[in-house]
């Protein structure tokens, strides 16, 4: 497993990576959308950025949450919609090695 991305803050400037670690809780904290949802959502903004990394560390994470192929397919066909196919190409970078 890669070395979390933020890492280098843990000596840079904890207070940034507490600050980051505190809004992404309560970001993805199960409320009005369940904790899968918004996992979904991030992953197709990952996609909609080129961040294939992004994409694929967040379909794991939806995954766990139970989140199904096809609900991870039918987010990038929303994300298709809107904002066109480079999205569809991060996300087959990302998710090409996945097993379902």
């Amino acid at each position: 497993m890669p070395e979390h991305p933020l890492k280098i803050f843990e000596e840079l400037d904890p207070k940034l990576l507490d600050l980051v670690t505190k809004t992404r809780d309560l970001a993805f904290a199960d409320g009005a959308l369940p904790r899968k949802i918004k996992l979904l959502i991030a992953m197709v903004l990952d996609a909609v950025s080129g961040a294939s990394e992004g994409v694929q560390s967040l379909a794991r994470l939806a995954i766990k949450e139970g989140a199904s192929k096809e609900e991870i397919a039918e987010a990038l066909r929303v994300a298709q919609y809107i904002c066109g196919v480079g999205c569809v190409y991060t996300a087959a970078i990302a998710l090409k090695e996945m097993q379902y």
